[in-house]
């Protein structure tokens, strides 16, 4: 919407001494006097507005007790733009500045560039790679069984105090494991049986380093009872729980049992007549 605004101005002449001969104070730099009419030369001026006396909207002049006023009127135009005011007290808002120019810090062949952008990715994925892996090996570090604990993983047993036909039953890991020193009669008769037809097929070869020492681990592999060694219906061991018969050799032979015993892992001091269970 056009805005159409009016100023005023007003200019009071201080009273001075100087005088004209008619009595009218002298005023610099004010004409009081009567303008010409414009002549047209080719006589085509008209009839027009008077010229003897100064536009209204040009000046105005007053006598007052105080001396001469001067009033000026001037009409702005409606389509001067009027900006809107601030509420700070700045002497004047600065525009926006201007962007700078970054085109002289562009690449001018991004091809070059793609070799290290590559090197760069994968440098610092292999990089945060390595620290996972530091990281996780550390943590598990933390979950493995201490020093004291580690001291306990393997169990020695002196062989000579075990008579020939004996059964000796140590811990080992907080299991029962059984030794068994066997007699030749037990250790033919678990090698002539017909391995092939029990329920878990397995010579008796594989079970044993040694024929006459049969290592064992005293835990049923049914629900984890302990059978009683020298019992059942074949001379091996028996569980009492659910009625397993296993024979001289550990293996299943009757009962809900599925597998025969379990054989952990063990070697022979031969030095010092030691077994090493672990």
């Amino acid at each position: 919407m056009a805005i159409s605004q009016a100023v005023k101005k007003a200019v009071t002449l201080a009273p001075t001494v100087r005088t004209l001969p008619s009595g009218v104070p002298v005023a610099p730099l004010l004409n009081l006097a009567a303008r010409p009419a414009h002549h047209d030369d080719h006589g085509h001026g008209g009839a027009g507005p008077r010229v003897d006396t100064p536009p209204r909207w040009s000046s105005g002049v007053s006598r007052t007790s105080s001396g001469l006023v001067s009033k000026t009127f001037t009409t702005i135009s409606p389509s001067l733009y009027q900006p809107h005011r601030l509420l700070h007290t700045s002497v004047a808002v600065k525009e926006a500045p201007e962007v700078p120019d970054f085109s002289h810090y562009r690449a001018n062949n991004n091809e070059s560039h793609r070799a290290l952008s590559y090197f760069m990715v994968g440098g610092l994925g292999v990089l945060s790679a390595s620290v996972a892996k530091s990281s996780v090996s550390e943590f598990l570090q933390t979950m493995a069984a201490s020093a004291d604990v580690l001291a306990l993983a393997k169990v020695e047993v002196d062989l000579t105090s075990i008579p020939e036909g004996k059964n000796v039953i140590i811990k080992w890991r907080g299991k029962p494991v059984f030794i068994r020193h066997r007699t030749p009669d037990e250790i033919q008769e678990a090698r002539t049986i017909d391995w092939k037809t029990l329920r878990d097929p397995q010579p008796d070869e594989a079970r044993v380093k040694k024929p006459e020492w049969l290592v064992m681990l005293g835990v049923c592999t049914h629900l984890g009872c302990v059978p009683i060694g020298e019992a059942g219906d074949f001379g091996g061991w028996f569980c009492p729980c659910h009625g397993s018969h296993y024979d001289i050799s550990g293996r299943i032979r009757k009962g809900p049992a599925p597998l025969n015993l379990d054989v952990p892992q063990y070697e022979f001091n031969e030095v010092d007549g030691k077994l090493v269970v672990g």
